[in-house]
């Protein structure tokens, strides 16, 4: 069985960071959250008073990108990676509502999108890794051998990441998560730098009415079919 590169792209709160950390536990490949990097930049610009009502300070964030060291490591009660902010877990901070108000802004922004794209490569060169994010099989992994593309409706997007916060114990309002839902959708999709968009070959996942087994299932049949070309 050849070791392969695996892309998993999509829209925001579709669960594919959850999908693609229980794929790497169960094939032993390494995982990225390319995701959380875009949110521990927009966390250090928030931490920095790099954000205010009148917008982003996209000089002085771009002057600081130098100040920003973002690691991940693996977390042994959940056996999954934490990301970590300058040696600070920042794990819990970087899913709050206020970061996710501002990831897509920061997202958009051409320094540091490069500056992500150029780690993420690093991190990736030896093959065994699962990357998830918005560009990955078009920009970052083009040549990945399995590219998945993973979407859901809004409404159920939503739903989960209400779920999610209020399971850690947040105050939160449906119609805003909503709202925050199709606002990223629209930043992602429009932004001049990596549009979110589907790689030509990548192979579709509407989860919008699967279960996570049933997603664990359906992810470990295309990598397993993958794996075993010659």
């Amino acid at each position: 069985m050849k070791i392969i590169t695996i892309a998993i792209d999509g829209h925001s709160s579709c669960g594919k960071s959850t999908m693609a950390k229980d794929l790497a536990k169960e094939i032993g490949y390494i995982y990225i959250d390319t995701g959380a990097m875009y949110r521990a930049v927009t966390l250090f610009a928030m931490q920095n008073g790099l954000i205010t009502d009148a917008g982003i300070d996209e000089d002085t964030l771009h002057n600081r990108m130098a100040d920003i060291l973002i690691t991940f490591q693996l977390n042994e009660e959940t056996g999954r990676p934490d990301t970590y902010l300058n040696g600070v877990c920042v794990e819990r901070e970087i899913r709050s509502m206020e970061v996710s108000k501002y990831v897509s802004p920061i997202a958009t922004l051409g320094f540091v999108r490069e500056a992500m794209v150029e780690l993420q490569r690093l991190m990736g060169e030896a093959k065994g890794v699962i990357m998830d994010g918005r560009d990955i099989g078009t920009v970052v992994f083009p040549n990945a051998e399995l590219k998945i593309f993973v979407t859901a409706s809004a409404d159920v997007r939503a739903k989960r990441r209400f779920e999610e916060l209020t399971a850690k114990g947040e105050t939160c309002n449906f119609d805003e998560i909503l709202a925050n839902v199709v606002e990223r959708d629209r930043i992602d999709s429009t932004r001049a730098i990596s549009p979110l968009r589907k790689a030509d070959d990548a192979i579709v996942l509407d989860n919008s009415n699967m279960t996570i087994p049933e997603q664990k299932a359906w992810l470990l049949e295309q990598y397993y079919r993958v794996a075993n070309e010659d």
